[in-house]
């Protein structure tokens, strides 16, 4: 199923913007598990540092030790106005065992390498950190380390912005809680925006922006989404329990996504036009944060 984003003139990213994304898929959509794939692993993450290293700012973060080693892949980016603290934008580019990953997480790396394109040409308003995190389906290992790194050094950040699972659409949509479904509809057709407290204002600009682009819906949680811990499951969490505003954007993942951590979760079961309305809504709204 296709949604039909609005429009509201020539987008950033094109032209050829969904092109692109494809080859980025065909790239990366591979078992690529740090246990049982780690050459494949290895392979994107020197192709990831050939594509970022070029644009900016690049710095190789290692973490850990032994098998919960792993290595951050950090970007960073002006901005039109240098002093403002700065956006982080994510993807962890570890995949599931014994699955391709092109919904889980290629999509989330394809978009973030193409942010990263755009706005090495077209500063966005404030700084931005443009990070593929590893790990992540080890238990987040990748993103804890570097919230916790940043939070001892006293970083701020205006916000962080995990992207995770983008490219699904389904004629159905399940939720954590029933009640949910009279809220959010029965379609599997929208982006969703996960957002804690702190960053809640500015959720209403971020949503509008996005919505241009793709159907939006956003889920305000409290407490680092204790309560729900399905919504805790990516590379945001660790950033909401330091102390951070963070969001995660997503297709839902296992909530709509069937192919989630499957052998069967490959490109031909993507929506590539809902895919680059979300990449393109993203370009637009966090351009202007």
């Amino acid at each position: 199923m296709t949604s039909e984003p609005g429009s509201t003139g020539p987008h950033p990213l094109a032209p050829g913007l969904q092109e692109r994304l494809l080859v980025h898929l065909q790239h990366w959509a591979r078992p690529r598990h740090s246990h049982w794939d780690p050459l494949a692993l290895l392979a994107v993450r020197a192709e990831l540092a050939a594509l970022l290293a070029p644009l900016g700012s690049f710095e190789e973060h290692r973490f850990g030790a032994g098998s919960a080693a792993g290595c951050n892949l950090i970007l960073r980016l002006p901005g039109r106005q240098a002093h403002l603290p700065p956006l982080l934008v994510g993807a962890h580019y570890d995949g599931p065992l014994h699955s391709p990953g092109a919904d889980d997480n290629a999509t989330g790396l394809a978009a973030l390498v193409e942010l990263a394109r755009h706005w090495a040409l077209d500063p966005p308003r404030r700084p931005v950190w443009l990070v593929a995190f590893d790990q992540e389906e080890l238990g987040l290992l990748g993103s804890l380390a570097l919230a916790a790194q940043l939070r001892a050094s006293g970083q701020d950040l205006a916000l962080m912005v995990s992207l995770e699972m983008l490219g699904y659409t389904s004629s159905q949509q399940r939720y954590p809680l029933a009640a949910m479904r009279h809220l959010y509809g029965e379609r599997g057709d929208f982006l969703a925006l996960v957002a804690n407290f702190r960053a809640l204002p500015r959720l209403p600009a971020l949503a509008r922006r996005l919505e241009r682009h793709v159907p939006t819906k956003v889920l305000p949680v409290p407490q680092a989404g204790r309560s729900l811990p399905q919504v805790r499951r990516s590379d945001h969490s660790p950033f909401w329990d330091q102390g951070y505003a963070a969001v995660l954007a997503t297709d839902t993942s296992f909530l709509r996504n069937p192919h989630y951590h499957q052998p069967s979760d490959t490109i031909d079961t993507l929506d590539l036009p809902f895919l680059t309305a979300v990449t393109t809504g993203l370009a637009q709204a966090l351009s202007a944060l």
